[in-house]
């Protein structure tokens, strides 16, 4: 838990800031992130990780040499925005190309892929690689549905150290992809974790119990288990890991690198009474342990717990692994004197990466149009203001419990942008749309992507429009619908805000078409929506974070289609703003 009193909309940030005053020989802040301070040279592969602060070392610690050259940051437990991403890429490209690793999240795919388009359409060459290595989260036989713990520092170690060995773009890219095949993690947990500012924990593990198997953001583990001493733990990790062993790995030639992972608060001492134990049983099974760490790597705030993964080494993955590193949290032998800057390429990663100044304010006399929007706008902040934890806890019951601030993030950025954008005379559409980019960067988390895209959309819409009406509003919400679908790919009955958004689409244009008033229509649909999202409550998850823990969200509507849902109906509400 937070200690400090904590705004914990904010938390992240100042905890990077303080970060980066507290290692400046490490990393410098960016908009968006981290990047090493070291000079990166022309052509060298930009290797850029990220994900949500609350996992320190992961991701900023791991940024320097012969590691990632930078980490993309988002808030606690929320995946950094497309924005953010796009940002720390330029700021590291020196015309070799990128490399993008992170978690595999729902929010983190969203985002990063956002970002990359946005980099492609600047002319860089990148590659994805999202590491899958929890084998608690799916089946052997859908490996990419897994998500990603531990076992990021040996993918991020191996594509840094390729990246530092001046090795082309489609050689990092496999020797990442050669190491998050050849890794497994699993993890247990003692008890949960506390959001900072939060009064509770995301859940309780029952005293005398473990939760096994759950998720690096506090998910509930998969399941439950009598609490056991070290020697019965470390079987049962050890028994379940090698259990997965990569198919091209002869059971007599196994050569590993294993990493133990405290997450919060199962402290060194109980780290190396387990090693112990995991050491024996790995060497009684005649496996070799090429190599080794115990600590802290991929913490989850104050959790009690611990995670074990294992990587099957050749000679190329070792060679990589055991290369030398200096990054703030993650060292191993000497690279030497930090070389000259690169005057070039410096002069181009300031270039990228200067903030762009904001458009002088042409007026602030808004028309009454401009107020009625921004009157939505604001309704919609103050009813996710008072929603916040309730929200929370709704996402926490199959999730990480972030979803309110996430959103009220999301409404904030989104409605200070479309106020500068009203300042400067913007349209409806382009206002929404600055205020989708704005929602996208702010928000963070799959939320964030989702209702950043459907402001774009719906905003691109009206732009297209010479007036707007019933017909073009309509319309406006279609398309909103359709970003959301195909940047989720999500479908009715998967349990999503996409079961709350069509029959809003539905109601609004059957309400129409029957001649109801606009003003009424959208009443009427909103209320619709309300009872789609509370009906989700019987619908098993199909995508997301909340998949592996179905059974558990049976009997509680998913977050995503209530906060849809209560910010039509305040929008509905507003009164135009003053």
């Amino acid at each position: 838990m937070s200690y400090l009193p904590t705004d914990a909309s904010d938390f992240a940030s100042k905890a990077i800031d303080g970060f980066v005053a507290a290692h400046p020989r490490h990393v410098q802040r960016i908009d968006g992130g981290v990047i090493r301070i070291a000079p990166i040279p022309s052509g060298q592969v930009g290797v850029v990780v990220g994900g949500g602060s609350g996992h320190y070392p992961a991701f900023a610690g791991l940024v320097g040499r012969g590691l990632a050259a930078g980490a993309a940051c988002g808030n606690i437990f929320a995946s950094p925005s497309a924005g953010q991403v796009m940002r720390v890429g330029l700021a590291v490209e020196r015309g070799a190309g990128l490399l993008l690793s992170f978690g595999n999240y729902a929010g983190d795919v969203l985002h990063f892929t956002l970002g990359a388009e946005r980099l492609r359409r600047q002319g860089i060459d990148l590659r994805i690689v999202t590491v899958t290595d929890d084998i608690a989260s799916a089946p052997i036989d859908q490996p990419e549905l897994r998500r990603g713990i531990a076992g990021g520092l040996v993918v991020f170690k191996v594509a840094g150290a390729a990246a530092e060995a001046g090795l082309p773009l489609d050689e990092v890219e496999r020797l990442a992809r050669k190491a998050n095949g050849r890794i497994r993690s699993l993890g247990v947990a003692f008890s949960g974790c506390t959001l900072p500012g939060a009064s509770q924990p995301l859940f309780d593990v029952p005293s005398g119990r473990m939760a096994i198997g759950m998720g690096l953001h506090g998910e509930p583990g998969l399941s439950e288990g009598p609490l056991t001493d070290a020697d019965s733990l470390a079987a049962l990790l050890v028994e379940r890991l090698l259990a997965e062993r990569p198919a091209d790995v002869p059971e007599d030639q196994q050569r590993l690198v294993v990493l133990l992972n405290g997450l919060g608060s199962f402290k060194y001492e109980e780290l190396f009474v387990l090693f112990g134990a995991v050491n024996q049983e790995l060497l009684a099974r005649g496996v070799v342990l090429a190599d080794c760490e115990c600590g802290e790597l991929v913490t989850s705030l104050d959790m009690a717990g611990v995670s074990l993964s294992l990587c099957w080494l050749d000679a190329e993955l070792e060679g990589f692994w055991s290369a030398p590193a200096d990054s703030a949290a993650y060292r191993r032998g000497a690279l030497g004197p930090i070389p000259a800057a690169d005057p070039v390429a410096e002069l181009e990663s300031k270039q990228q990466t200067s903030v762009r100044k904001t458009a002088t304010q042409d007026s602030t006399e808004f028309t009454a149009a401009q107020n009625a929007l921004l009157g939505r706008f604001e309704a919609v902040e103050k009813a996710l203001e008072q929603r916040v934890e309730e929200l929370g806890a709704l996402d926490a019951v199959a999730g990480d419990g972030d979803h309110g601030l996430g959103m009220l993030r999301g409404i904030r950025g989104a409605r200070q942008s479309a106020i500068h954008a009203c300042t400067r005379g913007c349209s409806t559409g382009e206002v929404l749309m600055e205020a989708g980019e704005a929602w996208s960067d702010h928000g963070g988390g799959t939320s964030g992507a989702l209702w950043g895209g459907a402001l774009l959309a719906a905003g691109n819409s009206l732009a297209r429009s010479s007036e707007i009406g019933a017909k073009e509003i309509a319309a406006a919400f279609d398309s909103a619908l359709q970003a959301v679908v195909a940047l989720g790919q999500a479908a009715p009955g998967d349990k999503t805000m996409v079961d709350a958004l069509q029959p809003y689409c539905l109601k609004l244009r059957s309400e129409l078409e029957a001649g109801v008033a606009l003003d009424q229509a959208l009443q009427n649909a909103a209320a619709n929506c309300l009872l789609a999202a509370q009906a989700t409550a019987e619908m098993l998850p199909k995508l997301g974070r909340a998949r592996p823990h179905g059974s558990r969200s049976l009997g509680h509507p998913d977050p995503g289609a209530m906060s849809l849902a209560y910010c039509l109906i305040a929008a509905t509400q507003a009164q135009p703003a003053t």
